[in-house]
């Protein structure tokens, strides 16, 4: 076992999602590492998308039981009953960071907090890791390099949820759900390859819906560039934190 390592991972108050939380978790604490929580305020629990814990529809599309039964032990985690804010979080006094996505509303206090875009700046400029799922990475694509004023991600390779898989989750559950699967107007997609210099630094990676597991990390994909490492949905989750703490260790 490496040296033991601090990571922040903010969330918002409610509708995170439970995989891309769940399994960093596990894969971080299985190795030796300290997961720090922090939401706006700090001190109350968060709360993941019930939909995802539930099923979306007719108990179905929300999470695998392996992340769920993950997100069950977590509930017990100290650390994640009473958060820090994210006001009180050092970047120096962290290791690493890693954003989560989710796509329900309430998703929009953390992914739109200028707080947490300045934050995750700051700690952008340490050169230490960062991991990004998801929505997640539209936490870095919002954030601003203090001296170019571009996003800090410009010069970056990267992934994200892809526009193929948003509409497609949006057009299978419109009809019950409405815009449940729709966080924002623009595509996470769109929003992400705006931020880059050239549109050839984005990779969608292969289209489909199968998910990875603990023991097969065919399905998953990520994108590394260097200290950062990025991810598209939960079905990449598993690949994604191994991978992370591997840039960790």
């Amino acid at each position: 076992m490496g040296v033991p390592r601090r990571v922040l991972l903010p969330l918002p108050d409610h509708d995170f999602d439970v995989t891309e939380v769940a399994v960093p978790w596990h894969y971080l604490t299985q190795a030796g590492h300290q997961v720090v929580f922090a939401t706006e305020s700090g001190g109350a629990t968060p709360a993941a998308d019930q939909r995802l814990l539930d099923g979306v529809i007719f108990g179905q599309l929300g999470a695998a039981d392996g992340p769920k039964a993950l997100y069950r032990r977590l509930l017990d985690d100290p650390g994640f009953r009473a958060p820090l804010a994210w006001g009180d979080a050092e970047p120096a006094e962290f290791d690493g960071l890693l954003l989560p996505g989710g796509h329900a509303p309430r998703m929009r206090q953390y992914l739109g907090s200028s707080e947490l875009q300045d934050w995750a700046a700051a700690f952008w400029q340490l050169g230490r890791p960062v991991g990004a799922i998801c929505h997640g990475v539209l936490v870095l694509a919002r954030a601003c390099d203090p001296v170019t004023g571009r996003s800090i991600l410009a010069d970056r390779r990267t992934t994200c949820l892809t526009k193929p898989m948003e509409r497609s989750a949006y057009l299978a559950t419109a009809w019950r759900l409405g815009r449940y699967y729709r966080t924002y107007p623009t595509y996470v997609e769109d929003e992400v390859v705006a931020a880059l210099a050239e549109r050839t630094q984005f990779t969608r990676g292969p289209f489909g819906f199968t998910r990875d597991t603990p023991t097969s990390d065919d399905s998953g994909f990520t994108v590394l560039d260097g200290n950062y490492l990025s991810a598209r949905w939960p079905g990449d989750a598993h690949t994604f934190a191994s991978r992370y703490t591997e840039l960790l260790g």
